[in-house]
């Protein structure tokens, strides 16, 4: 399933993200990769709002 993939690479890469943060000293490049995994949520979050109809799945 398309699914279980997407979760399965969003686990990687949260971890991989996880690990570079606690890799970087500087607080200033810190915020820069918060703001990075904040912009990449966001426009995950409104993809799939469009992606939902409001009629329901169809059947």
């Amino acid at each position: 399933m398309m699914e279980d993939e997407d979760i399965a690479l969003n686990s990687v890469l949260g971890l991989e993200l996880n690990r570079v943060f606690f890799a970087v000293r500087e607080t200033a490049n810190k915020q820069k990769i918060i703001e990075f995994a904040r912009k990449v949520l966001q426009s995950e979050h409104a993809e799939a709002a469009e992606n939902v109809s409001p009629e329901g799945p169809a059947s």
